[in-house]
């Protein structure tokens, strides 16, 4: 009896110990990190400019790649954008009959959320982290933030952050992001 529960006891040690190394292998990653949607982001963001893999991040912390979520703040789709954001998009890229429920159609939702973060990218220079933020908290709370000395632009500044849940988005982009790279580059 005792033998075979040692035997038992040797089993379970080994299944835990393949189990502990399987977790740790890119495909499982993958399964956690997963890059749904894929031929739209890499279209998009080669359009506008964009490593695809940040926008299959930003994505990601979204939405999970949910194409029918929605905020409780209102925002849509994968890429949570907020209706009135997209009315201000739709001119610049040529869509003259837009209506909110497109952001719930993934490629809309992605050209629309990939010409964003390039807009923002732009306009703050490449700034990683100012990026970020900026997709989270709006461009024009960023710029005030940033000219007034409240917060630095840098991720070790990112306590400073006024709004938390942007503090959070932030991190949580750059982890997703780190992920992305190490797993699809």
């Amino acid at each position: 009896m005792l033998i075979a529960l040692k035997k038992l006891l040797q089993v379970f040690v080994l299944l835990v110990i393949a189990l502990v190394l399987f977790l740790r292998t890119p495909h499982f990653a993958r399964l956690y990190y997963p890059y749904l949607y894929r031929e739209a982001i890499e279209a998009n963001a080669a359009a506008f400019g964009l490593d695809p893999l940040l926008v299959a991040a930003v994505t990601r912390t979204e939405s999970k790649f949910d194409p029918r979520a929605v905020s409780r703040k209102g925002a849509l789709g994968l890429m949570q954008i907020m209706p009135a954001t997209a009315e201000w998009i739709a001119p610049r890229l040529g869509v003259g009959d837009f209506r909110a429920e497109m952001l719930f159609e993934p490629e809309t939702n992605i050209r629309f959320g990939a010409w964003y973060l390039a807009d923002l990218t732009a306009e703050f220079g490449g700034r990683l982290d100012v990026v970020i933020v900026a997709y989270n908290a709006g461009r024009g709370k960023v710029s005030g933030w940033l000219a007034d000395g409240v917060w630095s632009g840098s991720f070790e500044d990112r306590e400073n952050i006024p709004y938390a849940e942007s503090r959070v988005f932030l991190a949580r982009v750059r982890h997703a992001y780190a992920q992305y790279i190490r797993l699809y580059k």
